[in-house]
Protein backbone atom coordinates (compact mmCIF):
# COMPACT_ATOMS: atom_id res chain seq x y z
CA UNK A 1 0.00 0.00 0.00
CA UNK A 2 1.39 3.43 -1.27
CA UNK A 3 1.59 5.75 1.67
CA UNK A 4 1.82 9.57 1.31
CA UNK A 5 2.70 11.69 3.92
CA UNK A 6 0.58 15.21 4.55
CA UNK A 7 3.28 17.49 4.55
CA UNK A 8 2.85 21.32 5.59
CA UNK A 9 3.45 23.41 3.08
CA UNK A 10 5.95 26.15 3.92
CA UNK A 11 5.40 29.85 2.75
CA UNK A 12 9.33 30.01 1.24
CA UNK A 13 10.68 33.69 1.80
CA UNK A 14 13.91 34.49 -0.41
CA UNK A 15 16.19 37.09 1.37
CA UNK A 16 19.62 36.38 -0.70
CA UNK A 17 19.19 37.80 -3.68
CA UNK A 18 23.00 38.90 -3.56
CA UNK A 19 23.25 34.93 -4.32
CA UNK A 20 21.42 34.92 -7.29
CA UNK A 21 18.03 36.59 -8.45
CA UNK A 22 14.74 35.58 -9.84
CA UNK A 23 14.50 35.46 -13.58
CA UNK A 24 11.94 38.66 -14.78
CA UNK A 25 9.39 37.89 -16.81
CA UNK A 26 10.87 40.63 -19.41
CA UNK A 27 14.11 38.78 -19.86
CA UNK A 28 12.64 35.46 -20.43
CA UNK A 29 10.35 36.94 -23.05
CA UNK A 30 13.42 38.19 -24.66
CA UNK A 31 15.04 34.66 -24.54
CA UNK A 32 12.34 32.43 -25.36
CA UNK A 33 12.65 32.86 -29.37
CA UNK A 34 15.81 31.92 -28.72
CA UNK A 35 14.95 28.69 -27.17
CA UNK A 36 12.81 28.11 -30.19
CA UNK A 37 12.74 28.57 -33.40
CA UNK A 38 15.79 31.02 -33.61
CA UNK A 39 18.28 28.48 -32.82
CA UNK A 40 20.94 29.45 -35.02
CA UNK A 41 24.39 29.06 -34.49
CA UNK A 42 25.94 33.08 -34.71
CA UNK A 43 28.99 32.40 -36.52
CA UNK A 44 26.76 30.73 -39.10
CA UNK A 45 26.58 32.66 -43.01
CA UNK A 46 22.88 31.80 -43.72
CA UNK A 47 19.60 33.19 -42.32
CA UNK A 48 19.44 31.64 -39.08
CA UNK A 49 22.78 31.98 -38.41
CA UNK A 50 22.69 35.66 -39.06
CA UNK A 51 19.36 36.71 -37.00
CA UNK A 52 21.22 35.23 -34.03
CA UNK A 53 24.54 37.21 -34.74
CA UNK A 54 22.30 40.21 -34.95
CA UNK A 55 21.08 39.17 -31.55
CA UNK A 56 24.12 39.16 -29.89
CA UNK A 57 25.18 42.45 -31.22
CA UNK A 58 22.25 44.09 -30.38
CA UNK A 59 22.66 43.27 -27.06
CA UNK A 60 26.27 44.44 -26.74
CA UNK A 61 25.24 47.86 -27.86
CA UNK A 62 22.63 48.04 -25.39
CA UNK A 63 24.92 47.34 -22.42
CA UNK A 64 27.75 49.05 -23.65
CA UNK A 65 24.91 52.25 -23.97
CA UNK A 66 23.76 51.65 -20.60
CA UNK A 67 27.30 51.80 -19.37
CA UNK A 68 28.82 54.53 -21.09
CA UNK A 69 31.32 52.53 -22.91
CA UNK A 70 31.99 51.38 -26.15
CA UNK A 71 30.53 47.99 -27.98
CA UNK A 72 33.59 47.02 -28.75
CA UNK A 73 34.93 47.01 -25.28
CA UNK A 74 32.32 44.37 -24.06
CA UNK A 75 33.01 40.68 -24.32
CA UNK A 76 30.47 38.09 -23.41
CA UNK A 77 31.52 35.51 -20.96
CA UNK A 78 30.21 32.77 -18.64
CA UNK A 79 29.95 35.24 -15.67
CA UNK A 80 31.48 37.41 -13.05
CA UNK A 81 33.81 34.50 -12.05
CA UNK A 82 35.79 34.09 -15.47
CA UNK A 83 35.45 37.26 -16.16
CA UNK A 84 37.82 38.36 -13.18
CA UNK A 85 39.95 34.60 -13.83
CA UNK A 86 40.67 36.36 -16.53
CA UNK A 87 41.30 40.11 -16.12
CA UNK A 88 43.92 39.10 -13.23
CA UNK A 89 45.82 36.83 -15.81
CA UNK A 90 45.81 38.70 -18.27
CA UNK A 91 47.03 41.54 -16.82
CA UNK A 92 50.22 39.79 -15.64
CA UNK A 93 50.45 37.97 -18.98
CA UNK A 94 49.77 40.45 -21.17
CA UNK A 95 50.37 43.38 -19.41
CA UNK A 96 53.17 43.04 -17.10
CA UNK A 97 51.59 43.36 -13.95
CA UNK A 98 54.20 42.08 -11.32
CA UNK A 99 52.32 42.96 -8.24
CA UNK A 100 48.69 42.79 -7.21
CA UNK A 101 47.04 44.39 -4.67
CA UNK A 102 44.02 43.23 -3.48
CA UNK A 103 42.13 43.43 -0.02
CA UNK A 104 41.23 40.26 1.95
CA UNK A 105 37.40 40.84 1.88
CA UNK A 106 36.62 40.37 -1.78
CA UNK A 107 35.53 37.18 -3.65
CA UNK A 108 37.34 34.07 -3.80
CA UNK A 109 36.79 34.34 -7.51
CA UNK A 110 39.49 36.90 -6.84
CA UNK A 111 41.56 35.78 -4.05
CA UNK A 112 41.98 32.72 -5.31
CA UNK A 113 42.71 33.19 -8.48
CA UNK A 114 45.27 36.02 -7.17
CA UNK A 115 47.08 33.53 -5.00
CA UNK A 116 47.41 31.13 -8.12
CA UNK A 117 49.19 33.78 -9.84
CA UNK A 118 51.16 34.40 -7.07
CA UNK A 119 52.60 31.14 -6.85
CA UNK A 120 52.67 30.06 -10.62
CA UNK A 121 54.46 32.95 -12.07
CA UNK A 122 56.01 34.41 -9.22
CA UNK A 123 54.09 37.70 -9.14
CA UNK A 124 54.50 39.83 -5.80
CA UNK A 125 50.70 39.68 -3.95
CA UNK A 126 49.72 42.92 -1.30
CA UNK A 127 47.11 43.63 0.83
CA UNK A 128 45.60 46.96 1.47
CA UNK A 129 44.46 47.42 5.23
CA UNK A 130 40.95 47.74 6.03
CA UNK A 131 39.65 50.30 8.58
CA UNK A 132 37.32 49.87 11.31
CA UNK A 133 33.96 49.52 9.23
CA UNK A 134 35.36 47.25 6.77
CA UNK A 135 36.47 49.97 4.04
CA UNK A 136 39.78 49.71 1.79
CA UNK A 137 41.97 52.35 3.44
CA UNK A 138 42.88 54.16 0.79
CA UNK A 139 46.07 56.06 2.63
CA UNK A 140 47.06 52.47 2.40
CA UNK A 141 46.62 51.65 -1.20
CA UNK A 142 48.39 54.56 -2.25
CA UNK A 143 51.40 53.66 0.10
CA UNK A 144 51.61 50.34 -1.33
CA UNK A 145 51.43 51.73 -4.89
CA UNK A 146 53.62 54.32 -4.36
CA UNK A 147 56.03 52.18 -2.67
CA UNK A 148 55.89 49.52 -5.60
CA UNK A 149 59.29 48.69 -7.65
CA UNK A 150 57.24 46.67 -10.16
CA UNK A 151 53.82 47.39 -12.09
CA UNK A 152 50.74 47.06 -9.98
CA UNK A 153 47.20 45.35 -10.88
CA UNK A 154 44.70 46.43 -8.38
CA UNK A 155 41.72 44.06 -8.19
CA UNK A 156 39.20 45.96 -5.60
CA UNK A 157 35.36 44.99 -5.73
CA UNK A 158 32.81 48.30 -5.87
CA UNK A 159 30.83 46.71 -3.27
CA UNK A 160 31.78 43.99 -1.38
CA UNK A 161 28.79 40.56 -1.50
CA UNK A 162 28.64 39.85 1.94
CA UNK A 163 28.41 43.33 3.98
CA UNK A 164 27.37 45.74 1.01
CA UNK A 165 30.85 47.94 1.97
CA UNK A 166 30.71 50.18 -1.37
CA UNK A 167 34.10 51.14 -2.47
CA UNK A 168 35.08 54.65 -4.17
CA UNK A 169 35.77 53.66 -7.32
CA UNK A 170 36.65 57.01 -8.74
CA UNK A 171 39.11 57.91 -6.12
CA UNK A 172 40.80 54.58 -6.68
CA UNK A 173 40.47 55.15 -10.41
CA UNK A 174 42.51 58.06 -10.01
CA UNK A 175 45.33 56.21 -7.41
CA UNK A 176 45.58 53.49 -10.41
CA UNK A 177 46.21 56.57 -12.63
CA UNK A 178 48.48 58.07 -10.86
CA UNK A 179 50.81 55.44 -10.46
CA UNK A 180 50.30 54.25 -14.01
CA UNK A 181 48.85 51.19 -11.89
CA UNK A 182 46.19 48.80 -14.17
CA UNK A 183 42.53 48.60 -12.34
CA UNK A 184 40.27 45.62 -12.57
CA UNK A 185 37.02 46.23 -10.06
CA UNK A 186 34.17 43.52 -9.44
CA UNK A 187 31.34 45.23 -10.50
CA UNK A 188 29.16 42.13 -9.67
CA UNK A 189 27.03 43.72 -7.15
CA UNK A 190 26.66 46.78 -8.75
CA UNK A 191 25.84 46.87 -12.40
CA UNK A 192 22.57 47.16 -13.15
CA UNK A 193 21.76 47.59 -9.47
CA UNK A 194 23.27 51.80 -9.68
CA UNK A 195 23.74 53.65 -12.54
CA UNK A 196 27.32 53.37 -13.32
CA UNK A 197 29.75 55.10 -16.08
CA UNK A 198 33.11 52.74 -16.38
CA UNK A 199 34.26 55.09 -18.76
CA UNK A 200 34.66 57.95 -15.96
CA UNK A 201 35.81 55.41 -13.44
CA UNK A 202 39.28 54.91 -15.11
CA UNK A 203 38.21 51.52 -14.88
CA UNK A 204 40.71 48.90 -17.06
CA UNK A 205 38.90 46.03 -16.22
CA UNK A 206 35.36 45.78 -14.89
CA UNK A 207 33.14 42.30 -14.90
CA UNK A 208 29.27 41.45 -14.13
CA UNK A 209 26.60 38.36 -14.31
CA UNK A 210 23.64 38.32 -15.36
CA UNK A 211 21.83 35.91 -12.57
CA UNK A 212 22.73 39.35 -10.28
CA UNK A 213 19.81 41.64 -11.63
CA UNK A 214 16.77 38.82 -12.46
CA UNK A 215 18.81 38.06 -16.14
CA UNK A 216 19.66 34.43 -16.62
CA UNK A 217 22.22 32.45 -14.77
CA UNK A 218 25.44 31.03 -16.87
CA UNK A 219 25.76 34.97 -18.79
CA UNK A 220 28.27 37.76 -17.56
CA UNK A 221 30.48 40.27 -19.26
CA UNK A 222 34.07 41.39 -19.31
CA UNK A 223 34.59 45.37 -19.66
CA UNK A 224 38.12 45.70 -21.46
CA UNK A 225 39.54 49.36 -21.95
CA UNK A 226 39.78 50.24 -25.43
CA UNK A 227 43.44 51.47 -24.15
CA UNK A 228 44.69 47.75 -23.86
CA UNK A 229 45.02 45.05 -25.39
CA UNK A 230 45.44 41.45 -24.01
CA UNK A 231 45.19 38.40 -26.25
CA UNK A 232 42.67 35.73 -25.77
CA UNK A 233 42.04 33.51 -22.60
CA UNK A 234 40.59 30.71 -24.79
CA UNK A 235 41.36 29.68 -28.01
CA UNK A 236 39.32 27.50 -30.20
CA UNK A 237 37.26 30.49 -32.64
CA UNK A 238 37.15 33.27 -33.76
CA UNK A 239 34.13 34.58 -31.32
CA UNK A 240 33.86 37.72 -29.42
CA UNK A 241 36.57 39.39 -31.85
CA UNK A 242 38.74 36.21 -31.38
CA UNK A 243 38.88 36.71 -27.16
CA UNK A 244 36.67 34.08 -26.24
CA UNK A 245 35.87 30.94 -28.69
CA UNK A 246 33.03 29.15 -28.26
CA UNK A 247 29.64 29.24 -29.42
CA UNK A 248 27.59 32.71 -28.10
CA UNK A 249 25.64 31.70 -25.34
CA UNK A 250 22.46 33.77 -27.59
CA UNK A 251 19.55 33.48 -25.42
CA UNK A 252 21.88 34.06 -21.88
CA UNK A 253 22.97 37.33 -23.78
CA UNK A 254 19.92 38.59 -25.27
CA UNK A 255 18.71 38.10 -21.50
CA UNK A 256 21.23 39.89 -19.92
CA UNK A 257 20.65 43.06 -21.80
CA UNK A 258 17.13 42.69 -21.57
CA UNK A 259 17.70 41.95 -17.36
CA UNK A 260 20.11 45.16 -17.37
CA UNK A 261 17.55 47.28 -19.59
CA UNK A 262 14.84 46.91 -17.28
CA UNK A 263 16.78 47.11 -14.25
CA UNK A 264 18.19 50.59 -14.71
CA UNK A 265 15.17 51.97 -16.35
CA UNK A 266 13.02 51.13 -13.01
CA UNK A 267 16.35 52.31 -10.83
CA UNK A 268 14.74 55.18 -8.98
CA UNK A 269 11.66 53.59 -7.85
CA UNK A 270 13.53 50.21 -6.83
CA UNK A 271 16.10 51.29 -5.26
CA UNK A 272 14.26 53.88 -2.94
CA UNK A 273 11.63 50.67 -2.51
CA UNK A 274 14.79 48.21 -1.60
CA UNK A 275 16.57 50.45 0.80
CA UNK A 276 13.37 51.25 2.50
CA UNK A 277 13.03 47.58 3.23
CA UNK A 278 16.24 47.23 4.43
CA UNK A 279 15.95 50.04 6.68
CA UNK A 280 12.48 48.47 8.58
CA UNK A 281 14.65 45.58 8.68
CA UNK A 282 17.39 46.64 10.50
CA UNK A 283 15.16 48.89 12.72
CA UNK A 284 13.08 45.87 13.47
CA UNK A 285 15.86 43.80 14.30
CA UNK A 286 17.35 45.94 16.54
CA UNK A 287 14.25 46.05 18.19
CA UNK A 288 13.43 42.48 18.48
CA UNK A 289 16.94 40.95 19.08
CA UNK A 290 18.69 41.51 22.19
CA UNK A 291 22.50 41.58 21.28
CA UNK A 292 22.21 41.98 17.16
CA UNK A 293 24.59 44.46 15.50
CA UNK A 294 25.36 45.06 11.83
CA UNK A 295 28.66 44.08 10.21
CA UNK A 296 29.78 46.86 7.97
CA UNK A 297 29.45 50.32 6.68
CA UNK A 298 25.74 49.23 6.35
CA UNK A 299 24.05 52.63 7.20
CA UNK A 300 26.36 54.73 5.22
CA UNK A 301 28.35 53.79 2.06
CA UNK A 302 26.87 50.50 1.62
CA UNK A 303 24.26 48.23 -1.00
CA UNK A 304 20.99 48.99 -0.45
CA UNK A 305 20.65 45.68 -0.98
CA UNK A 306 22.40 44.12 1.60
CA UNK A 307 22.28 43.74 5.64
CA UNK A 308 24.38 41.39 7.34
CA UNK A 309 24.08 41.01 10.81
CA UNK A 310 25.87 39.05 13.69
CA UNK A 311 23.79 37.29 16.67
CA UNK A 312 25.35 36.48 19.67
CA UNK A 313 26.23 33.25 19.60
CA UNK A 314 24.46 30.30 21.43
CA UNK A 315 22.76 26.78 21.42
CA UNK A 316 19.51 28.54 19.74
CA UNK A 317 20.98 30.43 17.10
CA UNK A 318 24.13 27.75 15.73
CA UNK A 319 21.54 26.46 14.15
CA UNK A 320 20.38 29.42 13.23
CA UNK A 321 20.01 29.34 9.11
CA UNK A 322 19.07 25.45 9.26
CA UNK A 323 15.76 26.31 10.79
CA UNK A 324 15.42 29.15 8.99
CA UNK A 325 15.28 26.90 5.97
CA UNK A 326 12.93 24.77 7.54
CA UNK A 327 10.54 27.37 7.83
CA UNK A 328 11.24 28.52 4.08
CA UNK A 329 13.03 31.26 4.94
CA UNK A 330 16.23 31.67 2.03
CA UNK A 331 18.64 33.87 4.07
CA UNK A 332 22.88 33.13 3.73
CA UNK A 333 25.95 33.29 6.53
CA UNK A 334 28.32 34.37 3.58
CA UNK A 335 28.78 33.99 -0.15
CA UNK A 336 26.77 31.51 -2.06
CA UNK A 337 30.14 30.59 -3.76
CA UNK A 338 31.25 28.91 -0.58
CA UNK A 339 28.01 28.19 1.49
CA UNK A 340 28.31 24.19 1.24
CA UNK A 341 31.72 24.98 3.67
CA UNK A 342 31.11 24.66 6.98
CA UNK A 343 34.10 27.94 7.92
CA UNK A 344 33.75 31.17 9.09
CA UNK A 345 33.53 33.93 6.73
CA UNK A 346 36.98 35.28 5.42
CA UNK A 347 34.75 38.84 5.03
CA UNK A 348 33.60 38.48 8.35
CA UNK A 349 36.45 36.90 10.04
CA UNK A 350 38.29 40.55 8.31
CA UNK A 351 35.86 42.50 9.85
CA UNK A 352 34.68 41.50 13.34
CA UNK A 353 36.99 38.35 14.17
CA UNK A 354 34.63 37.65 17.11
CA UNK A 355 34.12 33.89 17.62
CA UNK A 356 30.89 34.10 19.82
CA UNK A 357 28.50 35.46 16.90
CA UNK A 358 26.90 34.52 14.23
CA UNK A 359 26.58 36.10 10.52
CA UNK A 360 23.73 36.24 8.82
CA UNK A 361 22.91 38.23 5.50
CA UNK A 362 20.00 39.13 4.32
CA UNK A 363 19.88 40.44 1.01
CA UNK A 364 16.83 41.75 -0.51
CA UNK A 365 15.15 42.83 -3.99
CA UNK A 366 12.30 44.99 -5.64
CA UNK A 367 10.04 41.69 -5.22
CA UNK A 368 10.24 41.58 -1.55
CA UNK A 369 8.14 43.27 0.84
CA UNK A 370 7.58 44.35 4.28
CA UNK A 371 5.41 41.74 5.29
CA UNK A 372 7.88 39.47 4.60
CA UNK A 373 10.22 41.34 6.62
CA UNK A 374 7.74 40.75 9.37
CA UNK A 375 7.31 36.92 9.21
CA UNK A 376 10.99 36.75 9.40
CA UNK A 377 10.91 39.00 12.45
CA UNK A 378 7.99 36.96 14.18
CA UNK A 379 10.18 33.63 13.26
CA UNK A 380 13.59 34.75 14.37
CA UNK A 381 11.73 35.40 18.19
CA UNK A 382 10.49 32.58 18.11
CA UNK A 383 13.61 30.68 17.36
CA UNK A 384 15.80 33.03 19.35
Amino acid sequence: MHFTPNLKTVQRIYFDNAATTTLSKEALDAMMPYLTEKFGNPSSIYSYGRETRLAVENARKTIAKLLHVNPGEIFFTSGGTESTNTAITTAVRDLGCRHIITSPIEHHATMHTSEFVHNDRHVKLSYVKLLPDGHVDLNSLEDLLENSEEKVLVSLMHANNEIGNLLDIDAVGELCKKYGAVFHCDTVQTVAHYPIDLRKAGVHFANAAAHKFHGPKGVGLLFINENIKVHPMMHGGAQERNMRGGTENVYGIVGMAKAMEIALAHYEEDSKHILALKTYMADQLQKNIHGIHFNGDWNGKSLYTVLNASFPKNEKTEMLLYNLDINGICVSGGSACSSGADITSHVIAAVNPDPDQVPVRFSFSKENTKEEADIVINKLRELI
